[in-house]
């Protein structure tokens, strides 16, 4: 009798055998060669997901789309629509996304939804023995992310973060050099966000729209009456679900400003900075400008900063970064270029990328979760590079709350001699929608 084999362990083998045929230079046929699709779990059909799917099936990637899952039906109808035609059987949709995780079948999960729910859904699916690629921040408070790394190995799962720009061309051009010591040793890496935004006046409660589970949508936040702002896409202007702007678009740029600095372990102080700079009667519970020093261990810097004014951006780029060495420095924007500036006088030096949004990773960082599903390598942003990131999103907006500098202890995940700032590290949770 022929020992039986799992479906996860065929997949993979599957990706292994692929790969060594390859090495062999065996004559197959391109059917032959094309390993057994991946059943994902689509959970969170907003904007974001709505890109991933669409390129999923443009690129005619193996994989199969098992569930469409949102709590608004009208989200699942629009990106199960983008799947039609790419698959034999269409998935299933559902507003729970126990659903997804129960299923036998779904090897992993995409999760978009508002940050509150990153971590509930993650642990869950772990627990389940789902891999899963989660949106930036993958934590919505900083304990979040400990309980991530244990729980991913505790299972034995993949993570994959959204930060897209560590599988770009700009990222793998830019890093060799910095690898390669062309700027000497980084020993300062500055990132910003420099995008206007608008005010949003309050408006009044109302009903949720029609056929919402608008309970479900909260989750593990306070129950609160519908409010517009309060819902897609404005939920990002509340402590509830979002991160205010360094932990929305500023996650990418904090991410690689990490990257830059060799992705050093946590900072011992952080200081923080911010107010209400131009967007006068904004309903929202974040400033709308932040400026934020980290320092580490080894005395470098990182340091982020928000600007809701400056349309012309910084350096020419909206989003960046200049990672400061000891024989030069480079400009690096996500956006897809970078220049190095050389010695006393800042001779211009290499420079490369691309700026068309094709080349800035997201396919590529896509191709590196599904590859790590299938021979269980780790992936370019696991679960504890993506903590690093996003612990300095959580440190620095306690840093702004409670109006001081902060000492951090890595070794405890404590601040020192500062119990308010202590509290802040984790939050209530609602039931039944806590961690698991």
């Amino acid at each position: 009798m022929k020992p039986v084999v799992s479906r996860r362990q065929f997949l993979a083998r599957s990706g292994q055998t692929a790969a060594a045929v390859a090495a062999l230079g065996a004559v197959h046929t391109q059917a032959a060669l094309k390993p057994e699709p991946i059943q994902l779990g689509i959970v969170g059909c907003g904007g974001m997901m709505g890109g991933h799917v669409r390129e999923i099936v443009r690129r005619k990637l193996a994989v199969s789309f098992a569930h469409f899952c949102d709590v608004d039906p009208r989200q699942v109808d629009k990106v199960a629509k983008m799947a039609t035609g790419f698959q034999s059987t269409p998935g299933k949709r559902t507003p729970h996304f126990e659903d997804v995780i129960n299923d036998p079948n779904v090897d992993a999960l995409i999760i978009a939804t508002p940050h509150h729910w990153h971590a509930p859904m993650a642990m869950a699916a772990f627990a389940a023995g789902k891999d899963a690629y989660i949106e930036k921040p993958i934590s919505h408070v900083y304990a979040e992310g400990t309980r991530i790394i244990e729980a991913a190995k505790k299972y034995g799962r993949v993570v994959q973060q959204g930060s897209q720009t560590r599988s770009s061309v700009v990222a793998t051009e830019a890093g060799k050099l910095l690898k390669e010591g062309i700027i000497g040793e980084v020993k300062v890496a500055r990132a910003w966000t420099a995008e206007t935004r608008r005010v949003r006046r309050p408006e009044p409660n109302s009903q949720p729209p029609a056929g919402v589970d608008y309970d479900r949508w909260l989750g593990p936040a306070p129950k609160v009456p519908f409010n517009s702002l309060r819902y897609n896409p404005h939920w990002r202007l509340f402590r509830a679900y979002g991160n205010g702007e360094i932990g929305d678009d500023g996650i990418h740029d904090v991410d690689m400003a990490r990257w830059g600095l060799g992705d050093p372990g946590l900072p011992k102080r952080i200081t923080a900075r911010g107010s209400t700079m131009l967007l006068h009667g904004h309903y929202s519970e974040f400033p709308d400008n932040m400026n934020v020093t980290f320092e580490y261990p080894d005395g470098r810097l990182l340091v982020y900063e928000n600007y809701p004014f400056a349309p012309y951006g910084l350096h020419g780029f909206d989003n960046g970064n200049v990672f400061y060495g000891t024989e030069g420095y480079m400009v690096f924007s996500r956006r897809g270029k970078f220049q190095v500036y050389m010695g006393k006088k800042g001779t211009p030096g290499p420079s490369g990328g691309d700026r068309s949004r094709a080349a800035r990773g997201y396919g590529e960082h896509m191709d590196d979760f599904l590859q790590s599903v299938r021979d269980r390598s780790p992936t370019k942003t696991p679960a504890e590079v993506a903590h690093g990131s996003c612990a300095l999103v959580h440190l620095g907006e306690i840093a702004y709350r409670v109006g001081r500098q902060l000492e951090f202890d890595a070794q405890r995940d404590k601040f020192v001699d500062a119990p308010d700032a202590d509290a802040m590290l984790t939050k209530a949770y609602r039931e039944p929608y806590g961690l698991m």
